[in-house]
């Protein structure tokens, strides 16, 4: 149960972030340069939305989706359903770290795949009434179009991300 209220805090983004910018000076998954991949600028926004989820900056976590974003969170999540627009994704993703004294949601990687970005992320939180740390890792799927995210769908397992956005598993290598 921990592990889900840590999923839902993140909020999947769960919404988005720190990771591959700094960790590998630009490298995606040190093959591929982000900057020239495509998808390039969508990847770097949705990292920059991680860094404001985590330094609580709801309103810069939401700059890259678009007005009418479908957010998709697990029904066993608390919280967990479908949000609509930034509005609903800002009163979501507010909800979900109150909940929480410290959280941490840190992309691992960036997987384009066609028209979606999957985001591997590494979510670590700390309830505000406890001292113990709880976490995990998950997977965040991002559909674009025309520059902005469309629709975020969060999945516990990243196996399923990677299926539903239509990974195989040499693409993953």
């Amino acid at each position: 149960m921990e592990i889900r209220w840590a999923h839902a805090a993140a909020g999947s983004l769960a919404i988005w972030v720190l990771s591959l910018c700094a960790c590998n000076q630009g490298h995606w998954e040190g093959k591929m340069n982000t900057l020239n991949s495509p998808l390039a600028a969508e990847t770097e926004a949705i990292r920059k939305a991680y860094a404001a989820f985590n330094r609580n900056d709801i309103a810069a976590t939401v700059e890259a989706l678009d007005p009418e974003i479908e957010w998709i969170e697990p029904a066993e999540f608390p919280g967990g359903g479908t949000y609509h627009g930034r509005e609903g994704v800002k009163a979501y993703l507010s909800q979900s770290r109150a909940a929480w004294a410290e959280i941490d949601s840190e992309p691992e990687r960036f997987i384009v795949a066609g028209d979606k970005i999957v985001v591997f992320v590494h979510v670590r939180a700390k309830p505000k009434d406890g001292a113990e740390w709880h976490e995990a890792r998950i997977a965040d799927v991002y559909t674009f179009r025309n520059g902005k995210a469309i629709q975020m769908r969060a999945f516990a397992d990243r196996r399923q991300a990677l299926a539903w956005a239509g990974v195989k598993g040499s693409d993953v290598n």
